[in-house]
């Protein structure tokens, strides 16, 4: 089913809202499942059921075979290892006994590429019937491994690319060249299977920072000539104290720029176009301090919400430990209104001691699940005033371990493919 397309539901004489059997089995609203329904003003928000799976990222190594400026590895102090053959064999055999199959996506906090099974293991995915996605710094993409990740059915590749010139690229990912990584692209566009949507697709993933934003521009354009369909920008998280200087969202943090309150006017914005003549103005009218809404969506106020939930996706780290999300799979260090601020592992289980159906509904990690789609944890990312804004172990309302108010990914200034 189209995600843009429109969805007609009946109304019973008791009130009760019938969605068609089609748009439920596409969301995991199943008899007698939790669904979060949001209000507005003018419409009723259904949310995916926390209930529905729908993507397992996997982490086949937190190894790397670069040292980047903006890697996680800058910011804790973790165990080094390779998933082993019998923890993916569990996994496998956990997705076989879904109800339903899940997209897989091969990525984490290390390069899938430089374990050597990951493609034998994104076949056996392929083989079980789940589309497969895998996302890598291209460094090591040579036209043999091109080969066989097309012969192995990968449906995407996304490969992280931030910057558009072999400086500003090099000052970012350490030890990799631009140069060789687009040749690799350019071989593996052209091996790919043609057709009017050829596979695999290829994403390209921009970190966004002071020093290379101004590279954009140029990358779409690479992006286009490379034959991409999906773009992924992201801005920085500074794991390191240094990494703060290329912070490109201090005001948004500041919680004064993007501010919303109901006691606040209001300004309701039209679509025009973006160019010298309007820039200013549109500035402008985003710092104003109104609450802004542009073309029918709201630009002000904090997000809440978080996509690894909303997506109905679980993450898999090298051990066989299953986290709510990539950012809770590993301790780490990040820094958070210029102060340090630690978040440590949350684990639900172990695929090499439960299935993947009973760790997804774990009536605790339902519980959590739903808990963070309501999101009614303390404002971190826009206070930050108290010693509590400095762990995810507990806030000032109350929420105990993990709490994610302090989640950049929560509103909406980290993203992930």
């Amino acid at each position: 089913m189209e995600s843009n397309s429109n969805i007609w539901a009946e109304v019973d004489e008791e009130g009760r809202l019938i969605l068609p059997k089609e748009a439920s089995e596409a969301y995991g609203i199943k008899p007698g499942a939790r669904v979060r329904i949001e209000r507005n003003a003018n419409h009723l928000r259904v949310h995916r059921s926390v209930s529905d799976l729908t993507k397992i990222y996997i982490e086949p190594t937190d190894l790397c075979n670069l040292k980047c400026t903006i890697c996680i590895r800058n910011g804790w102090d973790e165990a080094l290892g390779r998933m082993t053959q019998a923890t993916f064999d569990n996994i496998l055999s956990g997705l076989k006994k879904l109800p339903s199959m899940p997209t897989v996506f091969f990525g984490g906090l290390g390069e899938p590429l430089f374990h050597p099974r990951t493609i034998h293991w994104i076949e056996q995915a392929k083989a079980c019937g789940a589309p497969v996605e895998l996302i890598s710094n291209g460094t090591t993409l040579t036209e043999k491994t091109s080969r066989r990740l097309i012969a192995a059915g990968l449906d995407v590749l996304w490969v992280s690319l931030d910057g558009a010139s072999p400086e500003s690229y090099a000052d970012v990912r350490l030890g990799a060249e631009l140069p060789k990584v687009l040749q690799n692209l350019h071989i593996f566009r052209q091996l790919r299977r043609g057709g009017h949507r050829p596979t695999p697709e290829i994403g390209i993933a921009f970190v966004a920072m002071r020093k290379n934003i101004g590279d954009l521009p140029e990358l779409l354009k690479i992006g286009r000539q490379l034959g991409a369909s999906r773009f992924s920008v992201s801005n920085v998280m500074p794991y390191t104290e240094d990494m703060q200087n290329e912070m490109l969202y201090r005001r948004t943090l500041s919680g004064i720029a993007y501010m919303t309150s109901p006691w606040l006017p209001q300004l309701s914005l039209p679509k025009f176009d973006f160019d010298e003549l309007t820039k200013e103005a549109f500035y402008g009218a985003l710092n104003s301090g109104y609450n802004v809404n542009f073309a029918g969506n709201s630009l002000s106020g904090a997000n809440d919400v978080c996509n690894f939930i909303e997506g109905g996706t679980m993450s898999i780290s090298w051990d066989g430990n299953v986290s709510p999300c990539w950012p809770l799979m590993h301790n780490h260090v990040s820094y958070l209104h210029g102060k340090e601020h630690r978040s440590f592992k949350h684990v639900i289980g172990n695929v090499n001691e439960q299935d993947l159906e009973t760790l997804w509904l774990d009536p605790e990690y339902v519980g959590y699940r739903e808990k963070v789609q309501s999101f009614g944890f303390a404002p971190c990312t826009f206070c930050g005033g108290c010693d509590l804004s400095e762990e995810n172990i507990e806030d000032c309302l109350g929420n105990e371990f993990p709490a994610c108010g302090g989640c950049l990914w929560s509103q909406g200034v980290i993203q992930c493919p």
